[in-house]
């Protein structure tokens, strides 16, 4: 008996050996590979990322992730392109090391899909987005019209609660981060719901939309309104998705966002891009 309970003890010792060595070797193989992949479904989307017609990349996220590769020690940063729907998922099977691409940290993420995020390095809000000729002229037009989104996304959830309230009839959810807006400028529905940045990279681009109403601010799900009371980033503030089993990983994005906002680089970038305003300084509460 005591032999058996020896060898279990010993097993248990071994199993949390190897998790604990699991966790540890996510930073490390990363530096040993010496490149970071970033699983992202916004490519296209100024003034996030871009390609251009070199083949390079370009925006604010871009730069960000170059920087952090440099603070973190490693030397190329590579992104994989994938749907929106797919990042979470990704993520959880090792496709890639992070997710860098506009998405905000929710509890609904971070209890119920089961990553984690870094502290915030980008603050969203919405707007309800018409074509610049559209009949509709305030939200009270709305009534009846169908909004366009992006599935998955902080964005749709302020759809689906505009239709919630009885201010639009429906909600056509789309993939990625462009759909919506060709969907509005082919007459598919009527307005888009999207957030400041990309209305704003979708004006200089076009130059035929308009804001409506006032800025929407995010909201949780009713059933995690109490969850995400307590937690300490500003709802909307986008950030860096990392595997649970990466604590050490986590902890070095989190010390290299925290020297960007020490000696100034985040708010370089983001002004470089148009993207600075003074409550970007504070991304958590």
């Amino acid at each position: 008996m005591k032999s058996s309970i020896g060898k279990a003890v010993l097993a248990a010792v071994m199993l949390v050996s190897a998790v604990s060595a699991g966790q540890a070797n996510c930073l490390d193989d990363i530096k040993k590979a010496g490149v970071i992949t970033a699983g992202n479904g916004l490519l296209g989307t100024k003034p996030f990322v871009w390609k251009n017609e070199d083949g390079s990349y370009a925006g604010f996220e871009w730069e960000m992730f170059q920087e952090l590769g440099k603070r973190l020690g490693v030397p190329k940063q590579d992104y994989v392109i994938t749907e929106w729907t797919s990042l979470i998922p990704g993520l959880k099977v090792g496709r890639w090391d992070i997710i860098l691409s506009g998405m905000a940290a929710t509890q609904e993420r971070i209890q119920g899909a089961g990553i984690t995020f870094s502290k915030p390095y980008f603050l969203l809000y919405d707007y309800v987005i018409v074509p610049k000729d559209s009949p509709i002229k305030s939200m009270d037009d709305l009534k009846g019209k169908t909004l366009a989104s992006t599935l998955g996304t902080m964005d749709s959830l302020n759809a689906h609660n505009l239709v919630a309230q009885g201010k639009a009839a429906k909600v056509q959810d789309f993939n990625d981060f462009g759909a919506p807006f060709l969907a509005l400028r082919n007459g598919q529905v009527d307005a888009v719901v999207m957030d400041q940045a990309t209305m704003q990279a979708q004006i200089e681009t076009m130059g035929d939309l308009r804001q409506l109403g006032e800025p929407i601010f995010y909201q949780s799900k009713p059933e995690w309104a109490e969850a995400e009371a307590k937690a300490d980033y500003i709802l909307g503030g986008t950030s860096i998705g990392v595997r649970k089993e990466c604590p050490e990983l986590l902890a070095a994005v989190n010390d290299a966002l925290t020297a960007m906002d020490a000696d100034g680089t985040r708010k370089a970038i983001l002004s470089k891009y148009g993207a600075w305003a003074e409550y970007q300084a504070k991304t958590t509460k």
